[in-house]
């Protein structure tokens, strides 16, 4: 079992990660009760407790979260050919149209949330479209399954079709309303949602800002600096803004709570006052990649002396995999280019509790330890006949860490549990 008590880019993995080679995690009522080393824990097991015995090779964590995805996007997944601006016009904006239709948004959401649960995703932040009724979809879904998740409806009032424009008036009121439908409903929260700052008029940015002052208890969510023709439009649109994140600061919109997607071109000003108030940055390599948008600088953003709350994105569909062991090797890549080396430790701190602290639900979410919801990711070790051959050689559990967010991806989940209860179970492997 793996889990962490606190932040290693922070105070380093001695003091926060924590291996038990052989433990047990004890489930009851929706949360865990016991976790720790199996000849610990075993002692103190109630009477009649069914066992589940998952067998060595395997590997129990909290579940994984994503902290930025675009539940729309799937339809257009693996699109051809553009870069984020001319991309966002030629693919997503014409996908989201169809989410009018709120059995369309149904379908795609079903699909969306098993794939979820499929790759050990238990909590996610996700963008619906403009239409109320993609929010509704969405959340009706992921109530059936007992979901931990932050979604809301994309704020847009600019530089979009027109179908797919709301008012300054109109977007307030509906996510208004959606708001007092859904957030605390269960396991639900509401994400207030301004796609990014050039889709959304000053009014409109302020009608959002507003609108958390209202209701701070919600997630905010949006883009910034992606690419570095995005901030240069940025600055043509926003001319009397000092930068990017001031755009959002002077709107109300900078925050404890407050999940920027990217930010890989920020300078230090920006990231120095995320560290101020709080907002936290969603870290998104295979859409960064994906896009040639840039590698975002980890160890610069979550630097000691003034350190921002870092999490892991799959951003579909720009984002090209569900699996966050892909989405962390990619992590590690964009490390190397910026001549760093990300550990496996760090990398699963992301996958984990760093996402959960991101969303500000460290203390519900993210970690195995008794109190917590739970929600768990089950990992086989040796889901393949290369990673089979390949974890005979690894010197240490650090090794084994590396081989999986190297070589592994939605094959190794074998199980998936949301509020202790198994909802995915990964089919037997046919006989050769």
């Amino acid at each position: 079992m793996l889990t962490f008590t606190g932040d290693p880019f922070h105070d380093g993995l001695d003091k926060t990660m924590v291996h038990w080679p052989d433990g047990i995690v004890v489930l009851a009522d929706g949360r865990v009760t016991h976790v720790g080393p199996a000849e610990e824990i075993a002692k103190v097991l109630p009477a009649g407790s069914e066992i589940v015995d998952y067998g060595r090779d395997t590997l129990i964590s909290a579940g994984f979260v994503d902290t930025h995805v675009h539940f729309p996007q799937m339809p257009m997944i693996a699109s051809y050919g553009s870069q984020l601006l001319d991309w966002l016009n030629k693919y997503t904006f014409p996908a989201e149209l169809k989410f009018a239709d709120k059995e369309y948004a149904r379908r795609v959401a079903r699909v969306f949330l098993h794939e979820n649960l499929r790759n050990g995703i238990t909590t996610s932040c996700v963008y619906c479209t403009v239409h109320p009724q993609s929010v509704e979809a969405l959340f009706e879904e992921a109530e059936t399954l007992g979901l931990r998740l932050a979604a809301g409806k994309v704020l847009m009032d600019r530089n979009a079709p027109e179908a797919l424009r709301d008012t300054p008036q109109q977007g307030y009121d509906q996510s208004h309303q959606l708001i007092a439908t859904w957030h605390g409903r269960g396991r639900l929260l509401y994400a207030i949602t301004p796609r990014y700052a050039g889709s959304s008029s000053p009014e409109q940015l302020d009608a959002a800002g507003a609108l958390w002052k209202t209701h701070p208890e919600c997630l905010m969510q949006t883009h910034i600096a992606e690419s570095p023709q995005e901030v240069a439009w940025m600055k043509e649109l926003f001319p009397q803004r000092k930068n990017y994140l001031d755009i959002y600061d002077h709107h109300g919109l900078c925050g404890p709570r407050a999940v920027f997607g990217h930010g890989i071109w920020l300078g230090e000003s920006e990231l120095a006052r995320l560290h101020v108030c709080g907002g936290a940055i969603a870290h998104c390599p295979t859409s960064n990649f994906f896009l040639g948008s840039g590698a975002f600088n980890i160890g610069g953003a979550t630097d000691p002396k003034r350190p921002v709350r870092v999490g892991l994105g799959t951003d579909i569909g720009a984002g090209t995999s569900f699996s966050i062991l892909a989405t962390l090797g990619e992590a590690y890549k964009s490390a190397q280019l910026n001549r760093q080396a990300l550990s496996p430790g760090h990398a699963y701190y992301l996958a984990t509790r760093g996402g959960a602290r991101a969303m500000y639900l460290e203390d519900k979410v993210g970690s195995l330890a008794p109190g917590m919801e739970a929600d768990l990711a089950v990992l086989d070790m040796r889901s393949t006949p290369l990673i089979d051959f390949r974890m005979g050689e690894a010197r240490d559990f650090a090794e084994q860490l590396f081989i999986q967010m190297t070589l592994a991806d939605d094959r190794a989940v074998q199980a998936t549990y949301v509020a202790g209860k198994c909802v995915y179970k990964r089919p037997p492997r046919p006989s050769p």
